[in-house]
């Protein structure tokens, strides 16, 4: 993908701005590349973008940026307008089309969340090691001290971060429930100042999870990457499955291994076309 053209026009418009939409199992993503230029994501132009009427929608966008710390680093945007410290799906979707570009099998990626491996598997999957949970209440945040696999609200969900906080609850069934009416409720719950992504988990059968996700600032999403990390590390704290699990999203499965050296987690890519923005449309919303 091109970078980012900065030639003003007669009427001293931003240019057409490129990107890209990318998917991980139906997690979709635009892509902003802007290693060749200063960042251009405003929460205002997210916001416009994440529209899925009045322009692009997606779950999360992605702004790539040039670092010092490894091969490229990446900023995270929810539809909402607001930031996130972490998208493992966007994470793998980006390193898939790097590597590729790159002719390489191995990448660095700087987030917030710290500097990232990814690595292409023999089966052609990409992975993501998306680093150690945060399993303090603190690293959460959450609002004060509690037990963070028993936390104190109805459900007994479990509390985990992976660079984003979220909460989850282990129910007999996740296909019933009312995912719509329960996440926005506890998205927003006091116990959360940062706001909380929610997943409701069940068992299918040894090491092999069905979940259902509620994001903060995206609503219900497929898949979530930094989500199916969390689901893992939760059901293994609360000994429910080994450490390395198959997880059932609405879009499609995700591996996930907890190891020594982080959480890996693996999945399907998928690129899906490359576009422009109107100058009219950036000016509009920059």
């Amino acid at each position: 993908m091109q970078a980012i053209s900065r030639v003003m026009s007669k009427t001293d418009l931003p240019s057409a701005l490129s990107f890209m939409k990318m998917h991980g199992l139906g997690n979709d993503f635009v892509v902003i590349d802007s290693r060749d230029c200063a960042p251009l994501t405003t929460p205002n132009l997210a916001k416009a973008l994440g529209d899925r009427h009045f322009g692009v929608g997606f779950d999360q966008l992605v702004e790539l940026r040039p670092s010092d710390r490894a091969d490229l680093a990446l900023d995270f945007w929810n539809s909402d307008g607001s930031t996130a410290g972490a998208c493992g799906n966007a994470t793998r979707c980006v390193a898939d089309y790097v590597m590729r570009a790159q002719k390489k099998n191995v990448l660095t990626l700087e987030t917030e969340r710290g500097v990232l491996s990814a690595l292409r598997r023999s089966d052609g999957l990409v992975s993501v090691n998306m680093g150690q949970p945060q399993l303090e209440w603190a690293d959460l945040p959450l609002a004060h001290s509690v037990d963070m696999l028993h936390l104190p609200l109805v459900g007994d969900p479990v509390a985990v971060g992976m660079g984003n906080p979220h909460c989850v609850f282990f129910v007999p069934d996740a296909e019933s429930v009312d995912l719509t009416g329960l996440g926005p409720l506890v998205e927003r719950d006091s116990l959360f100042p940062k706001r909380v992504n929610v997943e409701f988990v069940s068992l299918v059968g040894p090491d092999h999870l069905r979940m259902r996700v509620w994001e903060r600032g995206a609503g219900v999403t497929l898949a979530c990457g930094s989500g199916a990390c969390a689901v893992a590390v939760a059901a293994h704290l609360r000994g429910l499955t080994g450490r390395e699990v198959l997880l059932e999203a609405d879009g499609g499965q995700l591996e996930v291994a907890w190891r020594g050296d982080g959480v890996w987690l693996t999945g399907g890519t998928t690129h899906v076309f490359v576009a422009s923005l109107s100058a009219d449309f950036v000016a509009a919303h920059s």
